[in-house]
């Protein structure tokens, strides 16, 4: 049978991976797909680094638009990321009638409904198993694998450039900036490092496995998303001594007045094995009704970590070229009739546990009146640590784990400590979950 023809779009770090373990697995990848899969053209602004990697043994080209509109290409890969050329060029590839593969899920979080709409339209398939947790299954696990499932709730460390972060402060008991320094020295952090460090690489992905677990449009502008900027050393150990690792929580959660969807630093108990991810892996839990807890771990990003994820996507195309297009699997596991407009919760009304901690005078009554405020705001307290002041200190810490609570309520009762005058500055609010 002929290959199939693949033009390509952006050949950097994942591009030049996709390229090389083509190349080098191809009988294997053409035994398991029942064909041949050719990358034929190359498309990205710096021919001459193109042509190298390629060795001259593909056509490349500086203008994608060559490639979504040449007619003997079968499948768009889609690796050049953004919001912008990255639409544009999606799009003409789908009206053209090509497959797309493609690992941005910044594109997927902001205008996935938008695309799948048009490729369903035009009967084509669009595949994006990289675009969540690099090149770990999750995205064929929550719409296949785990199909015969009521999906409770997802949770994921999902971003390995914070998760490395958090793993050597606390390792090494160093600030954020420092270590922050440290993973861009690495190249594990970007010299602009904000999509990743505020949360909004998190959020992209977290958006994408929650419109697939629970059926829903991608709602990228709903989620609630905090970053790792403002957290301390301090709290990092504490919440050791406490039986808590601090890790950056992409979660995703179904309940009977909606669906929760938030990215924050989380407090896990140490005992789950999600907690005991360290450095830049990627991990994911998933909580079905059927099956019970699911985790899925490997590495999230690099070049042929994602690779595998995107010659996956690649073959799963190629063996259902021939299949009518009703038939397939759906975009977002559920049939497009199917998907339901359930409502985001805003962060006022999700409810979990909490970690405060105040910085308090070392005087007699504080922390009565401190117990006394939660007590009002229905908050219960399931743990407290205080801290003896160092020698020569007024202020010690005061430490407070909360049962399960709204949101809201906790928002109302820091308000009223923060203007106790016994207490100093700002508390420190974390979210816990349990994980069980």
């Amino acid at each position: 049978m002929k290959p199939i023809k693949v033009g390509l779009l952006g050949i950097g770090t994942v591009g030049a991976g996709t390229f090389a373990v083509l190349k080098r697995n191809q009988e294997e990848i053409r035994r398991r797909a029942g064909r041949g899969i050719e990358i034929a053209i190359v498309a990205d602004l710096n021919t001459d680094r193109a042509k190298e990697i390629t060795g001259g043994t593909v056509e490349v080209v500086s203008d994608a638009n060559l490639v979504v509109s040449r007619p003997d290409i079968d499948i768009v890969i889609e690796l050049i990321g953004g919001y912008g050329i990255a639409r544009e060029l999606v799009m003409k590839a789908i009206a053209n009638g090509k497959h797309v593969v493609t690992a941005n899920k910044a594109l997927l979080a902001t205008h996935g409904t938008e695309i799948f709409l048009a490729a369903q339209d035009k009967g084509v398939m669009v595949a994006f198993e990289a675009a969540v947790a690099g090149g770990i299954p999750i995205i064929k696990a929550l719409r296949e694998g785990l199909t015969a499932n009521h999906i409770q709730w997802v949770a994921g460390i999902i971003n390995g450039t914070t998760n490395f972060i958090l793993s050597e402060m606390r390792d090494k008991g160093l600030d954020f900036a420092t270590v922050l320094k440290e993973a861009q020295r690495l190249g594990y952090a970007e010299a602009d490092p904000t999509f990743d460090i505020e949360g909004i690489d998190a959020a992209h992905k977290a958006t994408i496995m929650s419109a697939i677990a629970f059926g829903t449009p991608v709602q990228f502008d709903k989620a609630y998303v905090e970053g790792i900027t403002n957290l301390h050393a301090t709290d990092i150990r504490y919440a050791e001594q406490l039986g808590y690792r601090i890790k950056l929580l992409g979660i995703t959660k179904r309940t009977s007045q909606g669906i929760e969807l938030r990215v924050h630093p989380t407090l896990i108990p140490m005992s789950r094995l999600i907690a005991n991810v360290e450095g830049a892996m990627n991990a994911v839990l998933v909580q079905g009704d059927a099956v019970g807890p699911t985790l899925y771990y490997g590495k999230g990003a690099g070049a042929e970590p994602t690779a595998s994820a995107v010659i996956a996507d690649l073959v799963d195309i190629t063996r259902l070229t021939g299949a009518d297009h009703t038939h397939r699997v759906p975009y977002l596991a559920f049939q497009p009739g199917a998907i339901t407009d359930t409502p985001i919760l805003p962060m006022s009304e999700i409810t979990t546990s909490y970690y405060l901690r105040l910085r308090v005078a070392d005087k007699l009554g504080v922390l009565a009146n401190v117990t006394k405020i939660l007590a009002d705001a229905s908050i219960s307290i399931d743990a407290m640590m205080q801290k003896e002041p160092d020698e020569g200190e007024t202020q010690t810490d005061i430490i407070l784990l909360t049962h399960q609570t709204q949101e809201k309520n906790v928002d109302s009762a820091i308000a009223a400590i923060e203007s106790l005058s016994t207490v100093d500055g700002k508390v420190t609010r974390i979210r816990l979950e349990h994980l069980a």
